[in-house]
């Protein structure tokens, strides 16, 4: 057997590979006698079947299979021995024409892809801006009123004062003329929230309401007709409820208000954990370190799309096998129709030459990712999943069993580290370049985006 491959031009090969019979006979015959053992063909003993029945039977598929063996692992070896850079995948050569019913001898030829050689130098000649967000007095009010509310509890009350409130009560549909309609549906006990409301007018109906009240409104007009909270708010079928368009009128029996915590130690203890803060001065200092961290990940990602853009433009534009590259596409996608392949084709190029770059990045850096990594990012995640659930300061065994959990996950696992390859790139890039520091508000780092588009 022999492998070679010519170049037809800088980002185009061809991979010959020259087998002979004596390349795959004994592997054939092998295969045959292995059969042989097990097979069970009428006629004959187990084991005991002559090979010339079994070359009858089984020879072309046997070869044809053992053929094809030879010449995948040829194929991929050479290129791994090669250290050919290839991009998609090996595709059988158009203008290739073998026979397998009537030769012995066999010349497979492949057509492939290889990457650029791109010139990438990650340095501090590069220069990007780096806008952290200035965290301002309107945020920190915002972020205490959540955790007033998060940790407040509800209440009973005899009127409403907020649109939040929940509205316990009976439903009782109306006919026109206003008065109960024979026959229709009547709620013995269910609860709205104004705040919900889809209609300004249904929501302005149940302002300063109390306990003992009757209230007209249209349950339909106030959710936009949507079957599934008509429903669930008339306690009915969904068939049902999508023929409801009248009004209703409610009594109501209980209204329940959320009070918001007091700024106190439990209120400390419960956002922060114990005894972390003490006093109101260190309470509304530590939310603004919380807020400004919150932020960073906002100013990494603007900083990761000006870093692109830096990088791609120091590296300069560069040629790729485009003809290849959509035949490959169209033969491994046959969701792909051939009349929108340029298309699909250049949306994709941008992705695909930033993606060559950061293999030349990790190349530069010695970037890896291993079990250490893994571990510290999985309960970073976890902390983070924690906190969206207003659980701040879970104690580290916590999070190490549930990172544990997700690193035991395949998929978990590998989009994992897919996220810490790219973070050690991000982190090797800000590292290596000039940093053009900017502090902005909320508003301006905003508008940052709006000029990019």
């Amino acid at each position: 057997m022999n492998v070679s491959h010519q170049n037809t031009d800088n980002l185009n090969a061809v991979i010959s590979i020259e087998i002979t019979k004596a390349d795959y006979q004994d592997k054939v015959d092998k295969s045959l006698r292995a059969y042989g053992q097990k097979a069970n063909i009428p006629g004959f003993r187990k084991g005991k079947v002559p090979f010339s029945i079994l070359t009858k039977m089984f020879g072309k598929s046997v070869r044809v299979e053992e053929i094809n063996r030879l010449v995948s692992e040829a194929l991929y070896n050479y290129i791994r021995d090669n250290k050919l850079n290839i991009l998609g995948e090996p595709m059988t050569a158009e203008d290739m024409t073998v026979d397998l019913d009537t030769q012995d001898d066999f010349t497979f030829r492949f057509d492939v892809a290889l990457a650029p050689e791109l010139d990438v130098k990650v340095d501090k000649k590069i220069k990007v801006p780096y806008y952290t967000i200035t965290v301002d007095d309107d945020m920190v009010k915002r972020q205490n009123e959540a955790f007033l509310s998060r940790f407040g509890k509800q209440v009973s009350v005899d009127e409403s004062t907020d649109e939040r409130d929940l509205i316990k009560g009976s439903m009782v549909e109306l006919a026109s003329d206003g008065k109960p309609l024979e026959g229709g549906i009547t709620v013995e006990s269910t609860i709205v929230s104004p705040n919900y409301f889809k209609s300004d007018d249904e929501k302005a109906k149940f302002a300063g309401v109390k306990k003992g009240d009757k209230v007209v409104f249209n349950p339909s007009k106030s959710c936009n007709a949507s079957v599934a909270e008509l429903a669930s708010m008339l306690n009915t079928d969904k068939e049902k409820a999508a023929n409801v368009t009248a009004d209703f009128e409610m009594t109501v029996t209980d209204i329940t208000h959320l009070q918001p915590a007091e700024l106190n130690q439990e209120l400390f203890d419960n956002v922060f954990g114990k005894d972390v803060v003490k006093s109101e001065e260190e309470y509304f200092a530590k939310l603004r370190e919380m807020i400004a961290r919150q932020l960073v990940p906002e100013s990494d990602y603007k900083f990761s799309i000006d870093a692109r853009a830096a990088i791609e433009k120091a590296v300069g534009d560069f040629e790729l096998p485009d003809a290849f590259l959509k035949r490959w596409l169209l033969a491994t996608d046959k969701e792909r129709k051939a009349e929108t392949i340029d298309d699909d084709y250049s949306r994709m190029v941008p992705d695909l030459k930033w993606q060559l770059i950061k293999e030349q990045i990790v190349k530069q850096f010695d970037i890896h990712v291993d079990d250490n990594d893994l571990k510290a990012l999985a309960k970073r995640v976890a902390a983070s999943q924690f906190a969206q659930y207003g659980m701040t300061g879970v104690p580290d065994d916590v999070l190490e069993r549930y990172g544990n959990e997700m690193l035991s996950s395949k998929e978990t696992r590998s989009r994992l580290i897919n996220q810490a390859t790219e973070q050690k790139i991000q982190t090797a890039i800000k590292e290596s370049i000039t940093l053009n520091h900017k502090e902005v508000s909320m508003e301006k780092f905003q508008k940052l985006f709006e000029t990019a588009e």
